[in-house]
């Protein structure tokens, strides 16, 4: 059980791993799916992305139990916890680049939080972590959202 003074960070540590994780099968399905001109472009810039997130999910998770609490594991806890939305359709390229622009800035908001409570609890490996992960959405984003223009 998380100690009350790293509460906020648990939960915050919590919702990034939700976010990416949910972020992760999406990318990973776009990936197989996308069609049209910019099909290699894509195709292989998604798998760098989820590729990357594979890393990432299982870092946060660890994160979580150094500081003294369980990780989130199932589909329904994510669910409850990510502000990043699982795919049911089949959307064109240009849709999925936009989605996933508005999911990486999700992301990278979840971190900001991280980084928020961490530095109010003193924990800067928490903090280091969440720093980290914004400059990874951020770039994520730039990448994704040079496609539309």
């Amino acid at each position: 059980m998380a100690k009350p003074s790293n509460e906020a960070v648990v939960e915050s540590l919590s919702r990034l791993l939700a976010d990416s994780y949910t972020l992760y099968p999406k990318t990973h399905t776009y990936h197989g799916n996308v069609v049209g001109p910019m099909f290699t472009t894509l195709h292989t810039l998604f798998e760098t992305e989820y590729t990357e997130l594979a890393l990432a999910v299982d870092e946060i998770a660890e994160r979580i139990r150094a500081v003294g609490a369980f990780a989130p594991g199932s589909y329904s806890d994510f669910m409850k916890l990510a502000s990043v939305k699982e795919e049911t359709g089949r959307p064109d390229a240009k849709q999925m680049i936009s989605t996933l622009v508005a999911d990486q800035t999700r992301v990278a908001d979840a971190a900001r939080r991280v980084i928020e409570a961490s530095e109010q609890a003193g924990d800067q490996a928490s903090a280091d972590l969440g720093t980290r992960r914004v400059e990874v959405h951020e770039k994520n984003a730039w990448m994704l959202r040079s496609h539309l223009e």
